[in-house]
């Protein structure tokens, strides 16, 4: 009889071990130099902002995306596929790009206020809560579409043939159809976008206001970079772990399929009234079109021109991003792929675990506790770059585990009694039969690491001198210094290479599994 893979069952909790304690020690390292340390008024109004930005972001993309994911829920027209795949981008564009491309059509001299100026208006501010906001929901509206496009898409095609057979007017459709789905898939997508926006850091960074405009991950960075207190760091790094625990618990039980019982999956379309409807989707999809495609053509348009003359620091730091791009890829995937073949053949809470607290922190919480750990015995500087790569690690496994474990499943539970049967075990079993199952996902999921990865500004931002930057921490500077023309070059090349990472890892697992 052929033996249990050995060297797998013990790997795996290993594994699980080594990630909670990379977890785990930072945030006990926060909770220990944080605890007594009272907060000011300061740290209060943070806390405000912090939780206003999130709440406005979350419902305003959430009630916008809604006309939008309808409208390509119903209609058919050339480009369909090409726009459904453009509201995936964002999800990979760094974020510090996106703010940029915002700046080219809402800053001070971008192409908004050029043409309120025309006409004799005056100029608009992008700065503060009201520009924070723009921005989540530039970054945020392509993920809420895609999500409640899904719960459209989910509603069995027998409910839509009866609702057609009984002549349903598309107020009745929506009564009995839409409105119960838009209950039940709103608030999980909502709770998931105010996580998302309670640790975003760059777009605050960029578009903050001053001290009105400061949310407990600027205000954590001010403390390490600008005042040295590690004190009120870790007070407020603990804030910010029990305010995002706090929102990823409910989004996780927010977050589920609307009821509408089983079908058999056949394919049919909901009907596309004419008349004023029909003009209100075109309007939806032209004004979501525009949105996304604007700030992205001017970043173009600003940074093709510039890329002969790029600043000095751009190439270095594109070469360290990509470094710690396919590094923390490789160890995420490695690690993913390990925890999730061990949850294929039984129950494992350690590796659930594991995958699943990063989505309670963030990187700069996890950069501060490191910082802690390591300031006394070595300059953090020195260690920026391994550093990065750790925090790039945890915060990508989980999407890495969660893409990986239903295919390890099913693969488990097609293969694994014949893989056994055949003592196919050790490097043998994972070249002939998991590699080659796992190559789609597994490429399409490291290509999101990469992406991710890639585009990261946390952690890099505490930690890095001018010798350890990397580009969005060089974009971000130089965005800073008003330096739009050389921002914009180099942002340009941060999202291709974003966008070329991911591309290759998932055409590379898609040829694989061909």
């Amino acid at each position: 009889m052929a033996s249990r893979p050995r060297p797998l069952s013990l790997l795996a909790p290993a594994l699980a071990v080594l990630l909670l304690a990379l977890v785990l020690a930072p945030l006990a390292a926060v909770g220990w130099r944080g605890a007594g340390v009272s907060l000011g008024p300061a740290d209060a109004a943070a806390v405000r902002f912090s939780i206003a930005q999130a709440l406005l972001s979350a419902l305003f993309s959430t009630l916008l995306a809604i006309p939008v994911a309808r409208a390509l829920a119903r209609r058919r027209f050339p480009g369909r596929s090409a726009l459904i795949t453009l509201m995936g981008a964002p999800f990979l564009l760094p974020a510090v790009v996106a703010v940029l491309g915002l700046l080219a059509v809402f800053g001070r001299s971008g192409l908004l206020n050029q043409v309120l100026l025309a006409l004799g208006f005056p100029p608009i501010s992008i700065y503060g809560l009201h520009g924070v906001v723009l921005a989540h929901i530039f970054l945020n509206l392509p993920l809420a579409t895609r999500m409640i496009l899904q719960g459209w898409l989910a509603i069995p095609a027998e409910r839509i043939r009866l609702a057609q057979s009984l002549g349903f007017r598309p107020a009745e459709t929506f009564r009995h159809l839409e409105g119960p789905m838009l209950r039940e898939v709103l608030p999980g997508v909502a709770m998931v976008i105010l996580v998302i926006c309670l640790t975003s850091f760059a777009v605050v960074l960029t578009l903050g206001g001053g001290p009105s405009a400061t949310t407990i991950e600027l205000a954590i960075y001010q403390a390490v970079r600008f005042e040295f207190d590690l004190a009120r760091a870790a007070g407020l790094a603990g804030l910010q772990l029990a305010v995002g625990a706090v929102a990823a618990l409910v989004a996780w039980g927010l977050a589920r399929p609307a009821a509408f019982g089983a079908g058999l999956d056949r394919r049919l379309d909901l009907s596309a009234p004419d008349g004023w409807r029909r003009w209100v989707d075109v309007l939806a999809l032209t004004m979501a079109a525009l949105f996304l495609i604007l700030p992205l053509a001017a970043v173009l348009l600003r940074g093709v021109p510039g890329l002969l003359d790029l600043p000095a620091a751009v190439l270095p730091a594109a070469g360290r991003s990509v470094l710690v791009a396919l590094v923390s890829t490789v160890l995420a995937t490695v690690a993913a792929l390990t925890l999730a073949l061990a949850s294929s053949r039984r129950t494992q809470p350690l590796a659930e675990a594991a995958a699943t607290l990063p989505l309670a922190t963030s990187g700069l919480v996890l950069g501060t506790g490191l910082f802690l750990l390591i300031q006394p015995f070595a300059p953090p500087m020195r260690l920026a770059l391994p550093v990065t790569i750790l925090v790039n690690v945890a915060l990508s496994l989980p999407y890495l585990y969660r893409i990986l474990l239903p295919e390890t499943r099913a693969l488990q539970a097609g293969y694994g009694r014949l893989a056994e049967s055949l003592g196919l075990q050790g490097w043998s079993r994972l070249r002939w039969l998991i590699l080659p199952r796992l190559a789609r996902p597994l490429g399409f999921g490291a290509g999101i690491a990469a992406a991710l990865s890639m585009g990261d500004l946390g952690v890099i931002a505490l930690f890095a001198g001018q010798q350890q930057a990397t580009l969005p921490l060089v974009v971000s500077q130089l965005t800073g210094a008003y330096r739009i023309e050389a921002a914009a070059s180099a942002a340009l090349i941060l999202v291709t290479l974003s966008f070329a990472l991911f591309w290759a890892f998932d055409a590379g697992g898609r040829r694989a599994a061909a």
